[in-house]
């Protein structure tokens, strides 16, 4: 182990990946379970090397094809959904991701450090010529520190009421190569009783389990594995922090894989699902890759039930569905398609930024039948304004479709709260940039306004521009044309990894850069 660390750590000196000090700190940190892993793995070098990196660099299909088993109960005639009557019910529904707390930002440390994460104590102090880390964030390679994400709870709780909040993970910081059990428990503990705390006890939080929950980064073995190198240190404490909210069965699901349901109103069911289980750099899945914690069976049972008692069903999860593995998210397409009629909402997080991914029908690519909804982070990372999203949902009454109607996102403009006029704003305001209705001009956002959407900023370069903007939370650096364009497009189509590789440019390049630094 230690040969096979030192050459690990070596290599990713002399190949200049990293910092040498992050180097050979994220090897330490990784070397027992990744040599474990692959221990156990019965994978090729080539076969290993396909599934971490891609086809660029080996072929991975010991496990492919591989189809999850659906009942033999004939899918019920499908009837498109129809906007609610004028006045009728809606639910407002908080939503969270991405907070990423960095208990070391230091106000006036550098933002362009040569470590991956910045704004921190080890960063360096900004000299006359730089600009330092501001007092509320900053845009660059930085995290949040503490008072804002309090200040961001302060006013969600003058922001209210909501009828519910969904919280889809990635509590702690971006610096992944010095990371310990006692602080990933420590930052979980914390952020989930200040939400407690500034929401009140009436508030149901339904949370989902990020990547960055557990260290190292991305490490979340299947519940076979037991022991010191189990997932069990951290569900537990999710489980003992989270039992104000959930019910029981949620909570024994939670301590097994990370993933659980539970009855949100009479009628509509929430499914929080472990997306680590579906992630390309997840290396436990090097073990064995074919639906890991028999999750995706798991869902497709009480999907089954809930269309049996005649429930809709929201599901929620931290990476989208089309940036998993290729047979995963083939499967949970497949799943998607068969329950279409039960499904009414998909929440995820986890690029940081603002967009959706279109499923449509198996057999033509060409009728939308759902949205996976991207909502962006709380955190700055990277060179965005900090934000949040209110999803407004058709409410609690017979036949409602409890689908998407409209939603609104919120920033907290980073210019203004440091600079108001030459000190930190004491109270900054977090205001709304838009409302997805009156920006596009949509009456609801099923998934045929959703697809409409996509064809009409394919026609129209200003849509296409607002969206590019709102993309970033209203801070944009680059333009996009061309290829951009028409790759960024392309992924809005792709709530499937297949469909995603046939991207182009924005493939090889911003898919690459969400799978390493999210």
């Amino acid at each position: 182990m230690e040969r096979v660390a030192h050459v690990l750590g070596e290599a990713c000196v002399r190949l200049h990946l990293a910092d040498p000090l992050v180097c050979r700190e994220i090897t330490e940190l990784f070397r027992n379970d990744v040599i474990r892993a692959l221990q156990e793995s019965v994978l090729w070098p080539s076969e290993a090397c396909g599934l971490l990196v891609g086809p660029t660099c080996g072929h991975f299909d010991i496990y492919a094809p591989w189809n999850v088993s659906l009942p033999r109960v004939p899918k019920p005639p499908v009837k498109p959904p129809t906007p609610p009557k004028l006045g009728s019910p809606q639910n407002r529904i908080l939503f969270l991701t991405d907070i990423h707390w960095d208990a070391e930002y230091s106000e006036g440390s550098l933002i362009d450090c040569k470590l991956p994460l910045c704004c921190r104590n080890d960063s360096g102090r900004a000299s006359w010529k730089h600009t330092g880390a501001g007092y509320w964030g900053t845009y660059g390679k930085c995290d949040l520190p503490l008072r804002t994400i309090e200040n961001l709870l302060q006013n969600l709780a003058k922001s209210g009421p909501w009828d519910w909040v969904y919280w889809t993970g990635d509590i702690p910081a971006h610096n992944v190569w010095s990371q310990t059990r006692s602080q990933q428990l420590n930052e979980l503990i914390t952020i989930t009783r200040l939400i407690r705390k500034y929401l009140g006890p009436n508030v149901t939080v339904y949370p989902a389990v990020g990547n960055h929950e557990s260290t190292p980064v991305n490490s979340f073995p299947p519940p076979f594995v037991h022991g010191n190198r189990s997932s069990s240190w951290l569900y537990d404490t999710m489980a003992e922090e989270w039992a104000p909210w959930l019910p029981k069965d949620a909570l024994e699901t939670i301590r097994r894989g990370g993933f659980y349901t539970a009855e949100v109103q009479r009628g509509l069911r929430v499914v929080s699902l472990n997306m680590n289980f579906c992630a390309r750099e997840n290396y436990w899945l090097l073990v064995n890759s074919t639906d890991p914690a028999d999750q995706l069976q798991w869902l497709i049972h009480i999907l089954q039930e809930s269309e049996n008692k005649g429930e809709k069903v929201h599901i929620i999860g931290h990476i989208p569905p089309g940036l998993c593995l290729s047979n995963w998210s083939w499967n949970y397409y497949h799943i998607v398609n068969r329950y279409e009629s039960t499904i009414t909402g998909q929440f995820f997080g986890h690029t940081h930024v603002d967009e959706f991914q279109m499923f449509y029908d198996e057999d033509t690519l060409t009728r939308p039948l759902s949205v996976a909804f991207i909502a962006p982070s709380v955190t700055t990372y990277i060179n965005l304004n900090p934000g949040y999203r209110v999803y407004y949902v058709d409410g609690n009454y017979p036949g409602s479709s409890r689908m998407v109607l409209d939603h609104e996102t919120f920033i907290l403009n980073l210019t203004l709260a440091n600079n108001q006029p030459s000190k930190p704003d004491p109270n900054p305001s977090w205001t709304l940039l838009y409302r997805a209705s009156k920006a596009y001009g949509l009456s609801t956002l099923f998934p045929s306004d959703m697809d409409a959407l996509i064809k009409l900023m394919k026609n129209d370069d200003r849509v296409f521009q607002r969206f590019w903007y709102l993309f970033h939370k209203g801070h944009v650096s680059k333009p996009c044309a061309d290829t951009c364009k028409t790759s960024l497009i392309c992924l809005l189509h792709s709530g499937r990894y297949d469909l995603i590789s046939q991207c182009g440019v924005l493939h090889g390049d911003k898919h690459s850069v969400r799978k390493t630094i999210c």
